[in-house]
């Protein structure tokens, strides 16, 4: 794999008409600057609006994975972004004068043949690959799909599809070394769908800018002459419809396993709203663009949070997210009120898990009680708000400029005294959030699996003052 970003070196451009909206749009691919990523713009609306390619905008996912930013949108950008990360381009403009790309011929080798005519740049800044070390899974029961990403110093994809249908049946592809196999092996593979589906794609207002030879249309039920014209006048086409050998008008795969292989594309295409090149090993059964982007967004969510940590924890320990050095950079406590040790466990935006290893040598024992130390509740409380602070400031804010303000206890319940000796783990879990700025927490501490405390916390996010 590529070890420097690269972008185009000339800008170069394709029209057409596209799929579902049918609107006739001119797409120009632009070079762009190193760590800008990828960028689509409607230059045909006021403010020429940017919308960059990750999952945090992503719009609709109904046919196709549509992306929007207020009301400027781009329709179906899989194929497109599928012949991006297939060339493996980090920074790249891509301007419309329309709403969605052109549809060419159903794959993405169009946009790959443009692309490798504008020729590559290569760059100063290194890839920001984002390393998967541990399996991250996906499971839908009721649409019987699964996706798993498993470490791997590389970049493979294996898929299976089975629509329990006889005309396509069950089938398999993998993709084993992008820069060799992707544009000859994969690039190709044009979008399908069953004749089944076509009437009620057309009834859905979709597929407006469809064509017979702009997908592969496999025949999945018996037609007629009088079928056949019906479907003709639907999709106003000047030529009348035919059924050879399973498919209309004798468009033939491409591949054996053609429709095996575009799934792999749209999955490409999607994962690339990860926002940065994966390494890892992908496994799908049965994929689609909804199950494609929850999991780009979940692993988006491991890419925010790798790099919370790398921002803080400049060395890396087994079974450590912050160590006591990447805590005082995250909080503003110290000496003898901060009540954290490290952090073993954080899941942005959801939980946290922190340790407080409780000594004699703490201050409080000395009046609390004298000949039977304690540990004060109200500090239990304090070091639970201390890592759900952890959690509120890496997940939504800026640590150096803003604070953590505890607006409410409720529910505080002890179970179990802490006393000197004890290590507390202690949870804080995210229930809502209101307004971007108003968190509500659920605190937990346990000692050897036994909890010994419970709250719930309201906080809201403040900023420092500058008292320059």
């Amino acid at each position: 794999m590529l070890e420097l970003q690269r972008t185009i070196k000339n800008p170069v451009s394709i029209s057409g008409t596209g799929l579902h909206t049918g609107t006739s749009c001119t797409m120009t691919f632009k070079p762009a600057p190193d760590n800008s990523g990828i960028k689509f713009i409607r230059i045909d609306l006021g403010g020429k609006p940017e919308i960059p390619a990750n999952a945090d905008f992503v719009v609709d996912i109904s046919r196709g994975t549509t992306l929007g930013l207020g009301d400027a949108k781009v329709y179906t950008v899989e194929h497109v972004l599928a012949a991006v990360v297939g060339l493996q381009i980090d920074n790249l403009i891509i301007e419309l004068d329309g709403m969605e790309p052109p549809i060419g011929d159903g794959s993405s080798l169009p946009y790959v043949e443009k692309l490798l005519e504008a020729g590559f740049v290569t760059q100063e800044a290194p890839k920001d690959y984002l390393v998967i070390d541990q399996t991250v899974e996906y499971h839908n029961e009721k649409e019987k799909v699964s996706i798993v990403a498993l470490p791997l110093d590389g970049f493979r994809i294996t898929i299976m599809v089975d629509y329990e249908n006889p005309s396509l049946g069950s089938q398999h592809s993998g993709l084993f070394d992008l820069e060799k196999e992707f544009t000859n092996e994969f690039a190709p593979a044009r979008t399908f769908c069953f004749l089944s589906e076509v009437e009620m794609l057309i009834d859905q207002g979709l597929i407006k800018g469809g064509d017979i030879d702009t997908a592969v249309v496999i025949i999945d039920h018996d037609i007629d002459e009088k079928g056949l014209k019906r479907l003709r006048d639907k999709l106003k086409l000047d030529h009348d419809l035919k059924v050879f050998n399973g498919y209309l008008n004798n468009n033939k795969l491409r591949f054996k396993n053609e429709p095996a292989r575009h799934k792999i594309l749209d999955m490409i295409g999607d994962l690339a709203l990860i926002g940065v090149p994966i390494k890892a090993q992908v496994l799908a059964a049965r994929p689609g663009h909804k199950a494609n982007v929850e999991f780009a967004k979940k692993i988006r969510q491991l890419y925010h949070q790798k790099k919370f940590v790398r921002k803080f924890q400049f060395v890396k320990k087994e079974g450590i997210v912050f160590d006591i050095n990447a805590i005082h950079r995250i909080l503003p406590h110290r000496y003898p009120f901060l009540l954290v040790d490290k952090i073993i466990e954080l899941q942005l935006d959801k939980k946290v898990v922190g340790i407080k290893n409780v000594t004699i040598n703490e201050q409080f024992f000395n009046g609390h009680f004298p000949g039977q130390p304690v540990m004060p509740g109200v500090l239990i409380i304090e070091a639970m708000a201390q890592v759900s602070g952890i959690l509120l400031l890496n997940s939504y804010l800026d640590p150096e400029n803003h604070l953590v303000y505890f607006m409410s206890i409720n529910n505080a319940k002890f179970r179990k005294p802490v006393l000197p000796g004890d290590q507390l783990v202690l949870e804080a879990e995210m229930i809502s959030v209101k307004s971007g700025k108003y968190f509500s927490i659920k605190g937990s501490a346990y000692v050897d699996n036994n909890p010994v405390a419970e709250a719930e916390f309201m906080a809201a996010m403040v900023p420092k003052q500058n008292n320059t």
